[in-house]
């Protein structure tokens, strides 16, 4: 039988994180950890997640119904319950604003792939849901089309929402992303982000296989897809706004040559006026040979 103190211990830990690390201000964010088939502790609303108290827990059955506590429930339980309806493996739901990844959420702006070996092997493409007001079972299905593809996803302008078997790991996949989302502003600041390229983020993803992580990038489906271009979630792009703004696509590369984006020769500098130079020798050339 689950140890229900200390797993309410371990939620007011994670939500002290939360709060400390700028995920939740005030009271924002909920967490949730499912203890059997049909109940699941739940964090109160209107409560700041960085003074959590055991006693302020909550426990709901799996249609969101309150069994225990002396706290409503937060308002946004049925996103983490339609998830463990989802997967059956997942024992516990993180959902927050964490600052970097909530401005890819605001901006619908893509999470680039193959840029960091840690992004690669613990998290892969991140997908953006279509944004539904928060709190309804609306709401709650805007995960339906990648909860079985992924652990970590950005709500659209909303927040994120991450899951695994324990509220620890389910924290540490946000905590990733929102890493990895503040890195690519402080790169595009200086100038731009290289890609590894497809042999190197292979290999990655077989490091991945090897130590137990799932990856669509590694299935039948998937074999073929340009797995440095979030192929896997394109599909979904239109119906959730998403769009390259910020981040260029990485440019295709052979198998193991670096694919370092190079930017274009600006317009009067002495490298574009080279270029012309060259294009022009290059048609005038052609045009004598056809005299």
């Amino acid at each position: 039988m689950a140890n229900l103190h200390r797993i309410k211990q371990d939620i007011c830990e994670i939500g002290r994180r939360l709060y400390d690390k700028g995920f939740a201000a005030a009271n924002d964010g909920n967490i949730t950890v499912r203890v059997s088939d049909n109940e699941v502790l739940c964090t109160p609303t209107m409560h700041s997640k960085g003074f959590l108290k055991p006693d302020d827990i909550c426990l709901i059955d799996m249609t969101g119904k309150q069994l225990a506590g002396s706290k409503k429930r937060s308002s946004e339980a049925l996103l983490h319950l339609e998830i463990y309806k989802q997967r059956a493996d997942v024992k516990s739901v993180v959902h927050c604003h964490p600052p970097h990844a909530t401005a890819f959420a605001v901006a619908r702006e893509p999470i680039p792939q193959c840029v960091l070996p840690e992004v690669e092997v613990f998290l892969g493409d991140v997908p953006i849901t279509r944004y539904e007001t928060p709190g309804g079972q609306q709401f709650a299905d805007t995960v339906l089309p990648f909860v079985h593809k992924t652990n970590v996803m950005i709500l659209a302008n909303h927040g994120t929402v991450s899951f695994g078997e324990s509220v620890e790991r389910a924290y540490w996949w946000t905590e990733i992303l929102d890493a990895y989302c503040r890195i690519l502003m402080l790169a595009k600041g200086l100038g731009g982000v290289n890609y590894l390229g497809e042999q190197k983020s292979r290999e990655l993803l077989d490091l991945k296989a090897k130590w137990g992580f799932t990856d669509p990038r590694n299935t039948d489906e998937y074999k073929n897809c340009d797995i440095c271009a979030n192929d896997i979630f394109r599909d979904s792009w239109k119906d959730s706004g998403v769009e390259r703004r910020a981040f260029d696509a990485p440019p295709p590369a052979a198998p193991g040559a670096s694919a370092a984006a190079a930017p274009a020769p600006a317009a009067g500098s002495p490298d574009m006026e080279a270029l012309v130079q060259a294009i022009t020798d290059r048609v005038m050339a052609e045009l004598a040979k056809a005299r």
